[in-house]
């Protein structure tokens, strides 16, 4: 009982002997690993033992969170984890509590400090900082980004000027060179502003979970990283969200500032548990789209029939702007695919899944008949190949 009552006084003789802070980023990044810091330190006069609880937001849905360490006189200490959301929205973190105890460890004494902070998730910032970053540095290739030669002249005109020895003999202006009595030829520079729109399908088909994260969240980030690499070079950006209506229409605008507006329009998508109108879409798109532009269609079709059903609209609109159809191979189709049969119902279920690989591939075929291009990717590199892909039409000058 004597050191019972003894370590309570050392304990609670001190009236804030313990401190610590929680640091938070601005925003969490969606699908990616973000670090948390907890910073404490200790104003008691002997060896504090500490257990440290940080009620994680309910959408981690993890109620064991602890650390253990011990702290002397005056020492200021930090430790940091990691936190990976799959869903974008407001995140909030409940009390930061500290448990204390004094080397005879039977009393402890509880801390608490910042109730309530909360953060917003938002689409992977991380990831388009990544891919920023390497293409600062000129080491995309190190991802998976192809170096895709240019084919014949996909640039703009800019002037007419005198022939030097190493122009292209294709680029003579015959006219002007009658005039000017000397060799003229045409010069040409890239092509820069031109309109591109990543259109997001937020029906039921994009609520399908891959990894923790739906198919909805892919296209959104990918979205993010590829508006940011467009805009770097000088094209203008918009995006489009629809399902059974019109969710959001941002214009195309080229402002490297823009990526903010953008940034808030992505956060703010959500999914609907209906059937997307493609005939909406392709009326919204005539209607308020009349430049020809590239256009990023994120969708997911899992049987044939349905592009079937889809494909007069989307005909309609490869018509006037070059359309790219994004979907999505079942990447839980390809495991079972893989694995070794050892009884009927496995060769039942892979014969199955078998077929629905091959309905994916036969889509890809079927828009490709009519010129449409396509990419079929996992969700994993869903971004590096929309990537690759906008490169590659810009390379053939397609646009």
């Amino acid at each position: 009982m004597a050191l019972f009552l003894f370590d309570i006084y050392l304990l609670y003789t001190s009236g804030n002997a313990i401190h610590a802070e929680r640091i938070l980023p601005r925003k969490l990044s969606n699908s990616d690993l973000n670090p948390i810091r907890i910073k404490f330190s200790s104003q008691y006069d002997f060896k504090a033992y500490l257990c440290i609880i940080d009620e994680l937001p309910v959408q981690f849905q993890k109620r064991d969170f602890e650390h253990k360490t011990n702290l002397t006189k005056g020492e200021l200490r930090q430790f940091e984890y990691t936190v990976r959301p799959v869903d974008r929205g407001e995140y909030v973190f409940g009390n930061l509590i500290i448990f204390s105890s004094s080397p005879l460890k039977i009393v402890k004494r509880k801390f608490v400090f910042q109730k309530d902070q909360m953060v917003p998730v938002y689409p992977s910032i991380i990831q388009m900082q990544q891919y920023d970053f390497l293409a600062i540095s000129n080491r995309l290739t190190e991802i998976g980004l192809k170096k895709i030669r240019r084919i014949g002249h996909t640039q703009e005109f800019e002037q007419i000027k005198e022939y030097v020895q190493g122009d292209d003999f294709r680029t003579v202006n015959w006219k002007a060179t009658a005039k000017q009595n000397a060799l003229m030829v045409n010069q040409y520079q890239d092509e820069r502003s031109q309109p591109i729109y990543s259109i997001i399908d937020s029906g039921r088909v994009m609520k399908m979970p891959f990894n923790g994260l739906k198919l909805l969240d892919y296209a959104i980030n990918s979205t993010l990283a590829f508006s940011n690499v467009a805009l770097k070079r000088n094209d203008k950006t918009g995006i489009i969200s629809f399902s059974k209506n019109i969710e959001s229409f941002v214009p195309a605008v080229q402002k490297i500032t823009y990526l903010n507006t953008i940034l808030e329009k992505l956060y703010s998508i959500t999914t609907e548990y209906t059937d997307s109108d493609f005939g909406l879409l392709y009326a919204h798109i005539k209607r308020k789209i009349n430049h020809r532009s590239l256009l990023l269609l994120y969708t997911n079709f899992e049987h044939i029939s349905a592009l079937k059903r889809q494909l007069p609209f989307v005909l309609a609109i490869a018509k006037k702007h070059v359309l790219v159809v994004i979907f999505f191979e079942n990447t839980e189709l390809e495991t079972l695919i893989a694995t070794e049969t050892k009884d009927l119902q496995t060769i039942y279920h892979k014969t199955i899944a078998e077929k629905f690989s091959l309905e994916k591939r036969l889509m890809q075929k079927e828009l490709q008949k009519y010129g449409i291009q396509t990419i079929l990717t996992k969700p994993e590199n869903l971004t590096i190949n929309t990537i690759n892909k906008y490169l590659e039409i810009k390379a053939k000058g397609l646009l």
